[in-house]
């Protein structure tokens, strides 16, 4: 492991110190009474079985027996206790990492979601996460007991006979060859397995969530192929890790048979002078079986490893990366908001130099309704993203009330401001849940939102209404249905600014009409901003603002504007020329 991945492991590890050290240690007593079993038989064996004795001074076999019962209940009660406590700490961590990527995710600007898929944070916040705390769960804690039973064992052969240990010690350097061969073959199968693993999660998740688009386009098909196609792929990674991890145990096996062998064999016809009691061949045989334990162990775990790193390294990717979060806490507060807007030669580009906004500038006052018009790409919804600060300009200000909104609070800023998208999110809760948004909202309020939002009519019709769960992103509810619980939640929060992209798109005529006298009222003392491609919707608004390749080509009011006979009115016309 380099120091990158130290470090970072660290930073897991260090709130649970404490329980580490402690497992640790307990694990240490569980190893000395595990090895301290065999001795007893040998004593058994030795010191009475082979001379016809049942007892010698005070101590009785049926003594002995005693000892070694009550050695396994305390060290079933010590492994009881570490495992319980390994299994905690394992769901802690669980717990704190996967809050941990959440956060981030709220916290992360639009940028970081724009090139982030969500398949792989999904992969992130579940997969990874899990594999993190499998590696504290089934190895941390191990690894230091089974390093100790290892040097233990190693450590009392010596003892009992450094001739024969030394024997038997020759096939250790076949087993620490075979073990690092295959842990390296395994190390780069894990490694690419990883990668074919989060593609295949993201394909799953970007279909589940497209099924009703594969359904719409009929290409189940093409999908089903094009899973099968992924799936094989990471069978086709993950099929020689099968093949060497069922050979793994077959070699320990073999060496282990291989050094009881060569123990009895040896100790029998008196190899190199080895002669060492019946009692103590028992002994060795059971510490090379207690040896091989251990290093099958750990090379069983080098697949947890290996998969905890790499997860590692991909979740501490997103959350060491500090430039894509917002910054919540500085910034000015905003008292009393008037809603004055004011862009002053802004200049907005999503990649350097590829400029989306030339040189804008305009004004909004307070309580003025304006409209962005204009050819899809012209840059009309990324001016309202630019007055939520999903994104920051590169030259130029944009000023809220004479504040450079740099300077305000990002979550000021928003509190005062009212989006509503052409599509909607609404989540898998209950139409009241979906309107207040975990805000303190009384029932009047809501009940005055739904009434004026014309939400509250088809809410009555539903079996429980207000109080209706909701199907996973809105499936409950018609495109236009959605639209006007989104107008209810706007009107629930009631914010001084309304940004309205497209909001009425999906809601029929007579709906929008009642739509329409609700925003009237509403902006008649606050600031409303219109993207429309419906033109009728448009018509009374204080001012139009028409956007061509990032530039304002024309400003004023419709009538203005059609008297101009230019850009504006040669759309308005094809508009209505195409309802004829």
């Amino acid at each position: 492991m380099n120091s990158k991945i130290w470090s970072r492991l660290k930073k897991i590890a260090k709130p649970h110190k404490k329980t580490i050290i402690f497992v640790s240690l307990i694990s240490v007593i569980i190893n000395l009474l595990e090895l301290s079993k065999p001795y007893l038989v040998k004593i058994i064996i030795d010191d009475f079985l082979s001379k016809g004795l049942a007892q010698k001074t005070f101590i009785t076999i049926s003594s002995i027996g005693i000892i070694y019962l009550l050695i396994v209940v305390f060290e079933n009660i010590l492994d009881f206790i570490t495992r319980t406590k390994t299994n905690i700490m394992g769901e802690e961590i669980l717990f704190s990492m996967r809050n941990k990527i959440y956060k981030y995710t709220q916290d992360a600007n639009i940028s970081f979601h724009d090139k982030t898929p969500a398949g792989k944070l999904f992969v992130r916040i579940t997969n990874d996460v899990e594999d993190i705390s499998a590696l504290f769960k089934e190895v941390i804690t191990t690894l230091f007991k089974d390093i100790i039973s290892i040097l233990g064992i190693i450590l009392l052969m010596l003892y009992f006979s450094f001739k024969l240990s030394l024997l038997t010690f020759t096939l250790l350097p076949f087993v620490i060859i075979t073990s690092v061969i295959l842990t390296c073959i395994l190390n780069k199968i894990y490694d690419a397995s990883k990668i074919v693993r989060t593609n295949l999660n993201t394909f799953l998740a970007e279909s589940i969530y497209g099924a009703k688009l594969i359904k719409i386009f009929n290409i189940q098909k093409e999908k089903q192929e094009e899973f099968e196609k992924l799936s094989n792929e990471f069978i086709k990674v993950r099929l020689p890790s099968s093949i060497y991890e069922g050979m793994f145990p077959g070699l320990m096996t073999l060496f282990e048979n291989l050094a009881i062998t060569v123990i009895i064999t040896s100790s029998i016809n008196h190899w190199f002078g080895i002669t060492i009691p019946i009692g103590s061949i028992y002994v060795f045989v059971s510490y090379i079986k207690s040896l091989f334990e251990p290093i099958t162990r750990i090379i069983d775990n080098v697949e947890i490893v290996q998969e905890a790193v790499v997860s590692i390294n991909k979740i501490y990717d997103i959350l060491d990366e500090k430039d894509y979060l917002e910054d919540f806490e500085s910034g000015q507060k905003l008292s009393n908001v008037k809603g004055k807007l004011e862009f002053k030669n802004v200049w907005f580009a999503y990649e350097k130099d590829k400029w989306i906004l030339k040189d804008i500038s305009f004004t909004i006052n307070p309580g003025e309704t304006i409209a962005l018009v204009g050819k899809t790409g012209s840059g009309k919804t990324t001016i309202t993203n630019l007055v939520n600060r999903f994104y920051d300009i590169q030259k130029g200000e944009i000023l809220l009330d004479g504040i450079n909104i740099k300077n305000i609070n990002k979550r000021e800023l928003r509190r005062h401001i009212g989006t509503i998208l052409q599509d909607p999110f609404i989540f898998a809760r209950s139409i009241k849940d979906n309107i207040k948004l975990n805000k303190k909202i009384s029932d009047l309020e809501i009940k005055n939102a739904l009434k004026l939002s014309s939400a509250d009519e088809f809410i009555e019709s539903l079996p429980n209404g207000i109080e209706t769960i909701s199907k996973e992103r809105g499936e409950s509810f018609s495109a236009g249905q959605k639209q006007l619980l989104a107008f209810a939640r706007i009107f629930a929060h009631n914010p001084d600014i309304f940004i309205l992209d497209e909001a009425t798109a999906n809601i029929d005529t007579h709906t929008e009409q009642l739509i329409q006298k609700s925003i009237e009222k509403l902006s008649a003392e606050k600031t409303a901003i219109f993207i429309a491609h419906r033109l009728s919707t448009i018509i009374n608004v204080d001012k139009i603002i028409v956007l061509d390749n990032g530039k304002i080509i024309e400003e004023g009011n419709h009538e203005e504007l059609l008297k101009m006979n230019g850009y504006y009115s040669k759309l308005y016309n094809s508009y209505y020329e195409s309802l004829g």
